[in-house]
């Protein structure tokens, strides 16, 4: 079972300084108090193309878990592995094309992926080129669109199925001793397969509507950084951030 979420949303802001806003986004939490869980931030390549001019990145995130607390709670930590205070990476990659006016980022969690994948793309777009040429040069100057689709899939389920039937291999006397006891009792005996990815999946969306709140609030705060500070003094706060010389609020 997969299940989707998708949401739109325009940046008061031009295509570049969005774009720009996106890389710096987790860089210090004095430039985006909404990214204290990211831990740390490395990129492991970037170049451009030179055929198409684009910006080809890859970029590996250490978080705070992304599994949903409700959802660590209800499994037993033989399924988890006691996640609760542990971190997870996060695998971004990115294309921007600044000529023709786009930006396709893809971020998916490389930890607890057996219990809960999440796959976030977005696209970033300047206004089309299809309008009005004054319409056009007013909306490139202003907005930055946006369209965000998160894909989540649990595979606790499959995992279920397969236990189960190597169970149904066996004689049906034995099939109990087979299953593990938080699958013979409790809410995933109850739920069935396919009802535990269900609840995980559900439980995740609900919660992601949350974090893409906050992930547009801290843009907003880098995007107004950088329309206070400009780009030097944005790059400025990173660089004192990366040597550790800013003083902690």
């Amino acid at each position: 079972m997969v299940l989707t979420h998708t949401t739109n949303f325009n940046y008061s802001h031009p295509f570049p300084t969005v774009t720009l806003a996106y890389f710096l986004r987790y860089c210090s939490p004095q430039l985006n108090p909404f990214a204290n869980h990211v831990l740390s931030t490395d990129t492991l390549s970037s170049h451009v193309d030179p055929d198409t001019g684009r910006l080809h990145t890859t970029r590996i995130h250490l978080k705070k878990s992304r599994l949903p607390a409700a959802v660590i709670k209800l499994l037993p930590t033989s399924v988890t592995g006691g996640i609760a205070d542990k971190s997870s990476y996060i695998l971004e990659t990115s294309v921007v094309d600044m000529r023709e006016g786009w930006m396709k980022t893809e971020s998916k969690n490389l930890n607890f992926a057996g219990i809960l994948s999440v796959v976030e793309k977005q696209l970033y777009t300047a206004p089309s080129s299809t309008m009005a040429p004054s319409q056009l040069q007013d909306a490139q100057s202003s907005t930055t669109g946006v369209e965000t689709t998160v894909i989540f899939r649990s595979r606790l389920g499959e995992r279920i199925r397969d236990r189960i039937g190597q169970g149904q291999q066996h004689a049906h006397q034995h099939l109990d001793d087979q299953k593990p006891g938080w699958f013979a009792k409790g809410w995933v005996h109850n739920l069935g397969a396919k009802g535990v990815q269900r609840s995980i999946e559900t439980i995740a969306s609900t919660k992601t509507q949350d974090q893409l709140g906050k992930s547009r609030e801290g843009m907003r705060a880098v995007l107004e950084r950088l329309r206070m500070s400009g780009i030097i003094g944005v790059l400025e706060l990173r660089r004192r951030a990366a040597e550790g010389k800013l003083e902690t609020a």
